[in-house]
């Protein structure tokens, strides 16, 4: 078994010390981590050594997105989230076809690795499609096939039969070892019944899977619910329905009070934070500090790319730390290294993989490497300052080389083994189908 070595000036490991190593050696054995530190302390090698230079890191982990809606992207734009679902979005998903979604995921999942994102949480339709498209590009994919009212007609299915072939789906794709694992994926407690939301989270628990559900995305899209319940909140009926039980991740959160936070930290429900699409849809502010004091695993995502309008994951590093500190005016309320910590290491546990997002031994090898010889990061005079450059001016750009579980995917910022160039084709004619066909 052969053992690659990569050799960098430095090395942000996102452990619990949040480790900053100089003149770093990272050793790879079949798609793991075998040894990581300074080369001062690295043991006898004597098979490959690449090296890098520049800073290596765990790869970026979108913890929720929608990603075929490459293929919406841009519509509908300035539409609040419920108009901006029912009269746009919805109705071009309506007229999408499974190859659709193959080249809405191909294209997704080449901007991602290209901006250094190497695990993706997704929730949608079409979940053949994305499985195909995730394996050929080489991300690491959590997939949550989406249970949505307004789509699951007769050409879909009716809902009972979408929970089965998606257990079935489980029994065939899940697989912990490889880059696929799969979860269940109800919509939202406003748009399915809190009953059959209960059915598919205990279909989730029989197997062990992640329940990626919207909760409180916009102020007032429960309050038909929360009224029919006695004004109970969403977060509370998802408790008392049993919908939280088990491994749960709740997308958004925005809309969301201090009990409800510590339902989140007593039932150890993960939160995926969409700073970007929530501010592009007004739809508000997450209380992401206070859920983390109480211990949540929050990740950080871009939501889909029709409402963000990209999947570089840089952004939400950057806008996370910027909202917190604005709503709490407070310039110390999240640091850098917090951000970070959210778009590797908690944003992969949050999702259910807890062997991604962090470089350590027994890790899968997902990491990248980032220019630094670059304006934005100098000058550098302290470890705080060069991890500061890496949060706050850190973006796709800086990103030149990938790797998921020891496969190199980019290299010199160019993708190994996918066409980017048919693939914005295809989008862009598949795109204005969508749009004609749907009329919107």
């Amino acid at each position: 078994m052969t053992t690659s070595r990569y050799l960098a000036d430095y090395a942000i490991t996102c452990d619990a010390n949040f480790s900053l190593l100089t003149n770093a050696v990272l050793d790879v054995t079949d798609g793991r981590i075998s040894w990581i530190g300074e080369e001062s302390e690295a043991p006898v090698h004597d098979g490959p050594i690449n090296r890098l230079g520049g800073l290596v890191m765990p790869g970026l982990v979108n913890s929720h997105a929608h990603t075929p809606m490459t293929l919406l992207r841009g519509a509908g734009d300035g539409l609040p989230l419920m108009d901006w679902l029912t009269d746009v979005m919805w109705p071009r998903e309506g007229q999408m076809t499974p190859e659709d979604a193959l080249w809405g995921m191909r294209l997704g999942a080449a901007e991602m690795l290209l901006s250094g994102v190497t695990s993706s949480c997704e929730m949608y339709l079409f979940e053949e499609a994305l499985v195909e498209a995730s394996k050929e590009v080489g991300i690491r994919l959590v997939m949550t096939p989406g249970i949505i009212s307004a789509l699951h007609g007769e050409s879909f299915g009716a809902t009972d039969s979408r929970i089965a072939a998606i257990a079935d789906f489980h029994a065939e794709h899940h697989d912990p070892e490889s880059l696929v694992t799969v979860g269940f994926g109800p919509h939202s407690a406003y748009d399915l019944p809190l009953e059959l939301c209960a059915e598919v989270a205990s279909a989730a628990r029989d197997v062990d899977a992640l329940l990626h559900i919207h909760v409180c995305e916009t102020q007032h899209e429960g309050a038909e619910r929360e009224a029919q319940h006695g004004g109970k909140s969403t977060v509370e009926l998802l408790a008392d329905y049993e919908i939280l039980d088990g491994r749960v991740l709740a997308a958004h959160s925005v809309w969301v009070n201090e009990v409800d936070i510590a339902t989140y930290a007593k039932k150890h429900v993960g939160v995926a934070h969409c700073p970007v699409s929530n501010m592009k849809l007004a739809s508000g502010t997450a209380p992401v500090m206070s859920m983390r004091s109480q211990g949540i695993q929050v990740g950080l995502a871009t939501d889909g790319p029709a409402s963000n309008d990209d999947l570089d994951l840089w952004q939400e590093i950057k806008f996370a730390p910027l909202l917190a500190r604005v709503t709490a005016l407070d310039a110390a309320a999240m640091t850098p290294r917090d951000a970070l910590t959210m778009a590797t290491v908690e944003g992969s546990r949050a999702i259910g993989n807890d062997d991604t997002g962090i470089l350590e031994i027994g890790a899968k090898a997902d990491f990248i490497r980032l220019d630094l010889d670059n304006p934005t990061f100098v000058p550098v005079t302290n470890d705080d300052e060069l991890i500061a450059h890496v949060a706050w001016a850190g973006s796709g750009r800086h990103v030149t080389d990938v790797w998921v579980q020891g496969r190199q995917l980019v290299a010199n910022r160019r993708l190994t083994n996918f066409d980017l160039e048919r693939a914005i084709g295809e989008i862009q004619s598949r795109g204005t189908r969508l749009a004609k066909e749907s009329g919107t």
